[in-house]
């Protein structure tokens, strides 16, 4: 039998549907200081929600919704959280008022595949705590540092297009020591004016997730502007994609083993 008419095994043919499906991506924002601090809003009028969203909505194989703390469930119901492949979370004044319950819900889905993009001070987030499962604390200045982000790891895939380093002409200080257990992989670090460095992008795998922690993006600076800044995160969404994909292919395999 030629080889292009040779019967593909089933389990390609479920790869080749799942990779042919929209990635499905969810912005969550707590959305607190846009309303209250002018400079927030002059940078953010529609939220950091919608910035983070809007350059993601540009490309044709994603699903963008978005989501904030003060909805139902904040926005994540085991619904929402089922209809997404791809959880991006910015957090910073209202960690604590976020639900033990949609955390346990949320960290369940990590388990089970889904993608976890977590930014700047949702570090200190229930959710990145709960997975890391170390304290997540670090040493920060609110100033007007230069940051350059030193690429680390260009072949990677959330580097790809990336150069050398990303410029920002000011950026919130953070500093070693971060209290989060080793990377799995560590592809950018941080250096500040004040001499200080950081462990700026890193990530993790827990059950079959994975987790990107990007460290960028104090709510007085415009740095979700950044063509770069917004680079990294789209390479994210695709990378950490990847995690729910092979989950659905292994429920495939189990069901078909099953029968």
């Amino acid at each position: 039998m030629p080889e292009a008419d040779r019967p593909q095994p089933i389990t390609q043919v479920f790869r080749l549907h799942l990779q042919s499906m929209p990635v499905r991506v969810t912005v969550w924002n707590e959305f607190r200081h846009e309303r209250t601090d002018p400079t927030v809003a002059a940078h953010y009028p529609h939220g950091i929600h919608e910035a983070l969203a809007a350059p993601l909505r540009r490309e044709s194989d994603l699903v963008v919704g978005t989501a904030t703390l003060e909805q139902p469930e904040h926005g994540l119901s085991e619904a929402a959280l089922a209809a997404t492949d791809v959880l991006i979370w910015w957090g910073h004044k209202a960690h604590a008022e976020v639900s033990d319950v949609v955390v346990a819900r949320v960290r369940q889905r990590v388990l089970e595949g889904m993608g976890l993009i977590v930014l700047h001070s949702g570090h200190y987030s229930k959710i990145f705590k709960a997975l890391m499962g170390d304290t997540c604390s670090l040493r920060w200045r609110v100033a007007t540092d230069k940051e350059r982000l030193w690429n680390l790891l260009p072949s990677h895939p959330i580097a790809a297009g990336i150069g050398e380093c990303i410029e920002l002409p000011r950026e919130e200080m953070y500093g070693e020591p971060f209290g989060i257990p080793t990377p799995d992989e560590l592809i950018f670090i941080s250096w500040f004016t004040g001499g200080e460095v950081f462990r700026s992008g890193a990530t993790w795998r827990r059950g079959h997730g994975r987790i990107f922690y990007f460290r960028p993006g104090h709510e007085t600076f415009p740095t979700y502007h950044h063509p770069q800044i917004q680079r990294v995160i789209l390479n994210a969404r695709s990378e950490e994609h990847t995690s729910e994909l092979q989950s659905r292919l292994h429920l495939v395999c189990r069901l078909l083993l099953e029968k």
